[in-house]
């Protein structure tokens, strides 16, 4: 497969020679321990330090089997977006791949349904981090801190790449360090180490393990599979760094015991330490928890924690929706102007055109908190499962059209290809049909499939020139070749 012109899109021969490179702009790019970091921190945000509370609360300690069953569809789907990434990173990720495998209409829907998931993530955590504040200061209002969150990280992303990788780098650090506090503390809670500690493994079927049936159990999956969205960014980070084929293979390779251990692991803990009908639904079951083991001031100290995972996530959040937008313009998709780049080499239009909407979706939260606000995260509400579907698809079609020699060129294969292809496509459509079923989940599904009705409908409009100037891109590139091949070309200008 030919790598169009993008922000970083190397051969797999340098990739996997571990040559050091930079992006295009010759400035340095994102270290291995930045992607790390965001691959490790990716998984962690607020939902499960506050949002998993109401998940045991709807599912009892059978909960367990909801994150788990999550759990294993996003492993199923990240080592099918790690078998394309790293036979061709490329930032634009599994929108150049849908693009590829299932035609323009596919990387031009799920492309800017990916942008408008993210925008509104972002406006929604920086709402998150003015009410945190507020919380502290009550005398300013909440959403002078929303505004100047979003004002710093902005800041922070137009700077440089590097600038976004060491604010990531800390931020979930800060994540990390606080998951593995706590299930080093819970376990010897629960064992009893502890003095006074009253958590034990029965908690787990004192009150019964599955009080709520299966039906609860696979309503849980529709509830957490959100919570799991964002493992991906970091396939669309590591084509900016000096071994991106490495960098995916290692994320893809590590994120089983990274869902094991952050999610199952950090829920069955909750559920030993507490009783699982007495875990609060709405405060943070985490801060609950740490009240039991004798921390003193656990609620403050966990509302810090939520403030830093809401920053990650707004951070990442417009590295990501900024990057897919600038792929997106590379083939037309976009306005052309949304390729332009500072000289630190980042695309900052596209940053800016993607917070201006942050900054809109934020004002509309005060003005309109019921109306404008909630319609936006609503009708993005289904795109983690449309994004794990054309993943699904696109490697299912992808990989049919190898031929032997490059398949066994892979050096990260999909297990059991086509059959768990299937099994994802199976979930994805039962969780989109539980939501629907769902009142309270209903809306986010028919106000998600207008939005892709609605993408599908505008897409015959910009087919036209996204043809022209993915031509126009094969010209240039057909013409750079024969330069190279032919002794009389003309060097360029």
């Amino acid at each position: 497969m030919q790598a169009p012109d993008n922000l970083a899109a190397p051969t797999r021969p340098e990739a996997e020679a571990g040559a050091d490179r930079t992006t295009e702009s010759g400035r340095a790019s994102l270290r291995p321990r930045h992607l790390t970091m965001i691959a490790l921190g990716g998984i962690i945000g607020a939902s499960l330090f506050v949002g998993s509370g109401s998940v045991i609360r709807s599912v009892g300690p059978a909960a367990l089997l909801s994150y788990a069953i999550g759990g294993a569809l996003v492993v199923l789907v990240m080592r099918m977006l790690g078998e394309m990434s790293t036979n061709r990173p490329v930032v634009g990720s599994f929108m150049e791949y849908a693009r590829e495998g299932l035609g323009n209409w596919a990387g031009f829907t799920i492309g800017w349904l990916y942008w408008y998931f993210w925008v509104g993530v972002v406006a929604f955590e920086a709402v998150v981090v003015g009410r945190i504040f507020h919380e502290w200061f009550p005398a300013v209002p909440d959403w002078t801190f929303a505004l100047a969150g979003m004002l710093v990280f902005t800041a922070t992303n137009l700077m440089s790449l590097r600038s976004f990788g060491e604010t990531e780098f800390w931020l979930a650090s800060i994540k990390v360090t606080t998951i593995v506090v706590f299930l080093g503390v819970g376990a010897l809670y629960v064992f009893g180490v502890i003095p006074g500690s009253t958590g034990s493994v029965a908690h787990l079927t004192d009150h019964g393990f599955m009080p709520h049936g299966w039906t609860a159990v696979f309503n849980g999956v529709a509830v957490v599979i959100f919570s799991y969205f964002g493992t991906e960014i970091v396939t669309m980070a590591a084509a900016e760094s000096d071994q991106p084929a490495r960098a995916v293979a290692r994320s893809t390779n590590t994120v089983v015991w990274r869902i094991l251990l952050f999610y199952v692991g950090s829920v069955a803990i909750l559920l030993m330490v507490v009783p699982w009908d007495q875990i609060p639904a709405k405060a943070s079951p985490f801060a609950f928890a740490f009240g039991r083991f004798g921390l003193p001031g656990a609620e403050q100290v966990m509302n810090a924690v939520v403030l830093t995972a809401a920053l990650s996530v707004l951070n990442s959040g417009l590295y990501s929706g900024s990057r897919m937008l600038f792929a997106l313009a590379r083939h037309g998709y976009a306005p052309r102007w949304v390729e332009d780049r500072n000289g630190a080499g980042v695309p900052w239009k596209a940053i800016l055109l993607s917070t201006v909407v942050g900054y809109g979706a934020i004002a509309a939260n005060y003005a309109a908190p019921k109306d404008v606000f909630d319609f936006i995260m609503n009708s993005a509400g289904c795109v983690a499962l449309f994004v794990y579907a054309f993943v699904a698809l696109t490697q299912w079609r992808l990989r049919n059209r190898m031929s032997a020699r490059e398949h066994a060129g892979l050096t990260l294969k999909m297990w059991l290809h086509p059959w768990l292809n299937a099994v994802v496509l199976a979930a994805v459509g039962l969780i989109v049909v539980l939501m629907a079923l769902d009142p309270d989940a209903a809306p986010q599904v028919w106000l998600s499939l207008g939005a892709l009705a609605l993408l599908l409908v505008v897409y015959p409009f910009v087919r036209r020139r996204a043809k022209t100037r993915s031509a126009g891109t094969r010209s240039a590139g057909a013409a750079a070749h024969d330069g190279e091949e032919s002794p009389s070309a003309a060097p360029p200008a």
